[in-house]
């Protein structure tokens, strides 16, 4: 027999149990850590085996949108049934997506699932769905057994965790994609699929240890789900998140699809409020948001987040695209940035379990980022890459802070009790940041290039004539050998439209008198019509002259065109960079105003004592 006071006391237990459990748990942030950051130099490969490039962005927007609106449905869970238990199951949710995804496309098109690329963003949902528990839980864990001010300490290692990811994440995933292809019994295995494959030792080590080695915590806290509650939010997050990914991309945003689903969203909204008004049970409860350090403090962290996952996202695109830099070194470039970050998340965490006090770090940390994306803000082409780290080593000391210590103020402020809901409730809204920020500043980015892509260069408009193909523009940086035959391909194209021109066909006459790409010279040498028609021999020492002149020109128009697409590339990166410093304001004025409480509290035993049969 054993009670629920020995079993929800950090007290009681042991401190090897305590050691084991902490392992653990920074394994499984690990694991989600690296998720969110081995993949992102994959991606091009994964997209042009499976055929999928329009496809690209749903690949994260899936495990977002899946992980972000269970965060608090999970944290419900942790409170009602232990967060142990809800660990475990995520932990496997996790893998089982991990491996699923490894095997998108193996099998080609499959009833229901689609071709790979639909395979493998349904697979990254339910991935997202096993991931959503493993922050949530680990850190709630972290507060069942260790008081705060101890809490402050171990928040400081989790940010670290974290930074390491970022790290070596970007750096792995380009690695095993370039050299870790193998051949077993004839099947070849790409490299991409292990950057998912990977996910599994490190995971299965880690549930292990949550499964055989940490004790039961914060279990028989029985109560009723709030279903309705949570299908609610399901629907009031996933309409909304769905229009800022696609609003000035598949639709524009006054389409009658987007007002529709921005309307859902609200109408949602206002119904949940009124369930989780009346919910025995809810999995937000509102009363959460009559306290002010709950508030102002996920206000600030929804903010900061917002940005951090725009600098994280588009930094290595203005590396390999502006700078030149490869796949597998812009991870590594990355390194400033994250030790930054590690720098001011253990840091700030320590002098806070030292002495208490807080709120200088968060706001302290909010400046210090403010000044770091200003500096991002006025890079260029020219930027070198030492120049480059200096200013990413100021954004992640900014960032450090908000990572380690948010998580633990929110939770000082609140009882035992609603630990578990109020830690799911911040990390959610952490999340929801993120994800707003990747369809926020994407869409900024978007519409950026939209300008600045013509602007640069006019010569490179899409075959219709009706836009900007960026992806060609981009690729055209990153792949030079093809810009330099798509610009050949090009020349020769105009010189076949030119020699039926001077044969008297009057539409191509006609196209090449519209085009501002032809210049004047060659126009005025154009027949008016039919009837003024060059002689074949005149034709063919014209023709023959202009080869020689466009060959001449092919170094000088690639150079010229890499110019150009490096300088809208760079001038679009650093416009979204301008403008998150405005909502980064927000951020730091939000900090200005977090209540100061005192972290002096420590983890009691329940006051009443149960019996509960082993």
């Amino acid at each position: 027999m054993f009670t629920l006071t020995e079993l929800e006391s950090g007290a009681s237990i042991s401190d090897k149990d305590k050691r084991t459990t902490l392992i653990a748990l920074l394994i499984v942030f690990l694991l989600a850590a690296l998720d969110m950051t081995i993949l992102s130099t994959a991606m091009p490969r994964i997209v042009s085996e499976l055929n999928g490039l329009e496809l690209y962005a749903w690949v994260t927007t899936s495990y977002m949108l899946a992980s972000t609106v269970l965060v608090p449905i999970y944290g419900k869970l942790g409170d009602l049934y232990g967060r142990k238990l809800i660990l475990v199951i995520g932990i496997s949710i996790f893998l089982l997506g991990s491996m699923l995804c490894g095997i998108s496309g193996e099998f080609g098109t499959l009833p229901i699932l689609g071709d790979g690329m639909h395979q493998l963003i349904i697979f990254r949902a339910i991935k997202g769905i096993g991931g959503a528990a493993l922050f949530t839980s680990a850190i709630g864990i972290i507060a069942d057994i260790y008081p705060p001010l101890q809490r402050a300490k171990f928040m400081g290692l989790f940010g670290a965790i974290f930074g390491i990811a970022s790290i070596i994440g970007p750096a792995l995933g380009g690695f095993l994609t370039d050299y870790a292809t193998v051949t077993i019994n004839g099947h070849v295995i790409a490299g991409w699929r292990w950057v998912f494959y990977a996910n599994v030792p490190l995971g299965i080590l880690a549930l292990c240890m949550i499964a055989f080695k940490t004790p039961r915590l914060n279990h028989g806290n029985r109560g009723v789900i709030d279903f309705a509650g949570a299908f609610l939010l399901l629907v009031v997050f996933i309409p909304f998140l769905l229009a800022l990914t696609w609003g000035g991309h598949q639709y524009a945003w006054s389409s009658p699809i987007l007002l529709g689903m921005f309307a859902l969203s609200f109408v949602s909204l206002l119904l949940f409020v009124f369930v989780e008004s009346r919910a025995q049970d809810a999995i937000m409860p509102l009363n959460l948001f009559r306290n002010r350090v709950f508030v102002i403090t996920n206000l600030s962290s929804f903010v900061i987040g917002m940005s951090f996952l725009g600098v994280i996202m588009f930094m290595p695109l203005f590396m390999q695209v502006v700078l030149g830099v490869n796949a597998t070194n812009s991870g590594f470039s990355m390194f400033p940035l994250m030790l930054g970050l590690m720098s001011g998340s253990i840091v700030s965490g320590r002098m806070v379990s030292r002495n208490g006090h807080y709120k200088p770090y968060l706001v302290g940390g909010a400046f210090v980022l403010l000044i770091g994306v200003f500096l991002l803000s006025r890079i260029g082409p020219e930027t070198g890459l030492l120049d480059l780290a200096l200013r990413m080593v100021v954004v992640g000391i900014g960032l450090g802070p908000s990572q380690s210590l948010v998580s633990l103020v929110v939770q000082s402020a609140f009882p035992m009790s609603q630990l578990g809901v109020a830690t799911s409730s911040t990390q959610f809204f952490r999340q929801i940041g993120n994800t707003v920020g990747v369809a926020l500043f994407g869409t900024l980015l978007t519409l950026n290039l939209t300008a600045e892509l013509p602007r640069q260069l006019p010569m490179m408009t899409s075959s219709t004539g009706q836009g900007f193909d960026m992806s060609q523009a981009q690729n055209g940086v990153m792949s030079p050998g093809a810009l330099r035959e798509r610009i050949e391909s090009s020349f020769d194209e105009m010189i076949t439209i030119i020699e039926h021109a001077y044969e008297g066909d009057e539409a191509a006459i006609a196209q090449l008198q519209q085009s501002p790409l032809v210049p004047a010279q060659i126009k005025e040498q154009l027949p008016r019509s039919a009837a003024d028609a060059l002689p074949a021999a005149a034709i063919e020492q014209r023709v023959g002259v202009m080869r020689g002149l466009f060959a001449a020109r092919v170094d000088q128009s690639v150079a010229s065109v890499e110019t150009g697409i490096r300088l809208a590339f760079s001038n679009a990166i650093t416009s979204m960079f301008s403008t998150s410093l405005f909502i980064l304001l927000f951020g730091f004025l939000f900090s200005l105003a977090i209540p100061v409480i005192s972290l002096n509290r420590e983890v009691k035993p329940a006051p009443e004592v149960a019996e509960v049969s082993a």
